[in-house]
């Protein structure tokens, strides 16, 4: 049986739990206070000046680095910040002259959703969200990526060698657009993910499918976490402006979140540049004359938009929701273009668009590896991706007989 003092301590303790979970948000000083309101707490802090998120607290754990703080871009600097809430929702909108970010914190989810809508490219040269972490709390991530190890640089100032010749890199954490949904970093009972969900938060991104550019760096300070919307590190098209996301930081104790994130809830914040389904049109069709043995690939664009689908393994294929409009419709097998077309869409509809090989038939006298538009076939080719040529785990290249 409980004597007084117990139950007063006891019931002192569930009275704490309580109000710390109550989901809603307050304003001090230049600090928003957003509490999720989630049964695996999470309280985020905004300042309500800089839109920099100042504070991640999961679980009672601060996760958000200290001495510089996560953003948009390399930090708005200033910009005018609002907080609204709206049922299940609380939304921070922060505006500039050409960049509105938002960040919104759905009741009873430990996520933090995030959209960023442009009218120019940022200063910087690149569209990134950062979110710089606490390293300590978080050393797991991509390996390649774990540019602490480094004692010296191999060239520029991006990529290092450690002492036993192996060599790290931000740019070898990248996988390709048309694969990366998810990507996050970890430690004890926590799991922190980038989550682009499908089918539309690239629409606005630029370089097709195939591009890829930094998801992680566990440097010496922190670990950061990125979503890279555009770069100058490999540009091979013109910037596009309009809404870019949404996407979302989750918080989780184990496993990694579901790509098919929903974030159809956006369409009901007054986000600027957000197309709902009566703006939107999808493309069916089957492709032809590519062997199912590849990957088969159909890419869409224009100025505005891009999109792309794997086919099945019978060829058919369904496109994503996709703002209505004139596309450039390609197909590739692998990463090899085979057959460039047109297609016209309109919002609320869909059409059908079947799309062939257009490749002339023909039989080489010899190759190294396949005619894909990938390294495959040529010495460290599986390599190449995630590690400098100099790497000791690189094989020495010597002459070879080919048949």
């Amino acid at each position: 049986m409980l004597n007084p003092t117990n139950l007063l301590l006891l019931l002192s303790f569930f009275a704490v739990r309580t109000v710390y979970a109550a989901f809603g948000y307050s304003t001090s000083g230049s600090t928003i206070t957003i509490d999720a309101g989630s049964s695996n707490t999470l309280v985020i802090k905004v300042n309500n000046q800089s839109c920099d998120i100042t504070s991640l607290v999961y679980r009672g754990a601060e996760y958000q680095y200290q001495s510089t703080y996560s953003h948009i871009a390399s930090g708005l600097g200033s910009a005018t910040v609002s907080v609204t809430q709206s049922g299940s929702y609380i939304k921070v909108t922060c505006v500039t002259s050409t960049l509105t970010h938002y960040y919104v914190v759905k009741s009873g989810d430990s996520t933090v959703y995030m959209a960023t809508y442009t009218t120019a490219e940022p200063s910087v040269g690149e569209l990134r969200y950062i979110a710089r972490l606490n390293r300590s709390l978080l050393p797991n991530g991509i390996e390649g990526s774990y540019t602490d190890l480094g004692s010296s640089t191999v060239e520029g100032s991006d990529v290092f060698r450690a002492s036993d010749g192996k060599t790290y890199s931000k740019f070898y954490s990248s996988v390709r657009h048309i694969d990366d949904q998810v990507h996050y970093v970890s430690g004890t009972d926590v799991v922190i993910s980038m989550v682009i969900p499908n089918p539309t938060s690239y629409e606005t991104s630029s370089g097709g499918p195939f591009h890829r550019d930094i998801n992680s760096d566990r440097g010496a300070s922190y670990h950061a976490l990125y979503y890279y919307m555009n770069s100058g590190h490999a540009q091979t098209e013109s910037w596009r402006m309009g809404l870019h996301g949404p996407y979302a930081m989750v918080f989780s104790r184990s496993g990694v979140p579901s790509k098919t994130l929903d974030v159809s809830f956006f369409g009901d914040l007054g986000v600027q540049g957000w197309v709902g389904t009566s703006g939107r049109g999808t493309v069916s069709g089957t492709v032809s004359g590519v062997s199912s043995s590849y990957q088969r690939v159909v890419h869409w664009y224009n100025s505005a938009a891009q999109y792309w689908v794997y086919a099945s393994s019978s060829g058919s294929f369904t496109s994503p929701p996709m703002k209505a409009g004139t596309y450039t419709m390609k197909l590739y097998r692998d990463e090899f273009e085979v057959a460039s077309q047109s297609v016209t869409i309109g919002g609320g509809g869909s059409v059908t668009s079947n799309i062939a090989s257009q490749e002339a038939a023909v039989t080489p006298l010899w190759s190294i590896g396949e005619l894909d538009g990938q390294p495959g076939g040529f010495q460290n080719a599986d390599l190449q991706e995630h590690m400098h040529p100099s790497d000791t785990r690189m094989s020495s290249w010597s002459a070879k007989t080919y048949t």
